[in-house]
């Protein structure tokens, strides 16, 4: 078994294994310096980081190379369902095998973390319904060296997600979601030639867009004026655009992106 697969079947046994969190019901935590087990929880990490993870890492680092970012902390996998790509945080190496961007005072990059980390202590599952919409699950991740459950705020799922600041993130990464729940429906992961393109669309926005001017892929497609400049100045719009010519390649058609005729 490859490591994405045992990825995705480790995870699903983990979410399985969690108390569901009802709606409406609450929970506390708190995460600080005080808490005496702070930082533990940014050490040896299996932790997939999705496109706009990697956007909002990126422009923390002043918009670091993404070639550079990928090959310095990211190890590029594959979803074996799909074929499409699955980068995980290098943790670096030496005792405890911490996170990258640890350090003894928290998070070096706190405002830019990846969705996952701003989740944690809940577990988000979702799947796409049947009207299209996304279906929503929470769990509650306890580890046995967490104390973070002894004080703190009590919350819902929904008062956490937005005081975490989750809005953003989970908007993109369900959008991420569902293209990637359109291709496994299909039965027939995307090749490895489109799955490296992925990786250029989602994961390489500054070559992404480099390439768009290139093609001119912007005179194929219908645009308007408006999105046609934010796709070139914004990186969100950018990967919005992205998410959309991706499945238009794949599909021969998308709701929000059409053909030039």
């Amino acid at each position: 078994m490859d490591t994405a697969s045992q990825l995705n079947d480790e995870s699903q046994a983990f979410l399985d294994a969690l108390p569901e969190l009802a709606e409406g019901e609450t929970f506390v935590f708190a995460c600080n310096e005080s808490v005496p087990c702070f930082n533990r929880c940014c050490a040896e990490l299996t932790l997939p980081l999705t496109p706009y993870d990697v956007l909002r890492l990126r422009r923390h680092m002043n918009n670091i190379d993404s070639e550079v970012f990928l090959q310095t902390y990211a190890e590029v996998r594959t979803f074996p369902e799909t074929g499409f790509p699955l980068p995980l945080l290098k943790m670096q190496e030496g005792p405890g095998a911490p996170c990258p961007f640890v350090t003894p005072g928290g998070c070096s990059l706190y405002e830019d973390r990846p969705g996952a980390c701003r989740t944690y202590p809940l577990g988000r599952g979702t799947k796409m319904g049947e009207n299209g919409t996304v279906v929503e699950r929470f769990f509650i991740v306890r580890e046995d060296h967490c104390r973070g459950f002894d004080e703190g705020k009590r919350r819902t799922a929904r008062e956490w997600l937005a005081d975490q600041g989750l809005e953003a993130y989970n908007a993109s990464n369900d959008r991420y979601m569902r293209l990637m729940a359109m291709v496994k429906a299909s039965g027939k992961p995307i090749s490895s030639r489109m799955a490296t393109m992925c990786v250029l669309a989602f994961y390489q926005l500054d070559k992404f867009r480099d390439f768009l001017t290139k093609m001119q892929v912007p005179d194929k497609v219908e645009l308007s004026d408006e999105r046609r400049a934010a796709l070139m100045e914004q990186d969100e719009a950018l990967l919005d655009f992205a998410f959309d010519w991706v499945e238009l390649v794949l599909f021969g058609q998308c709701p929000t992106l059409r053909r030039r005729k």
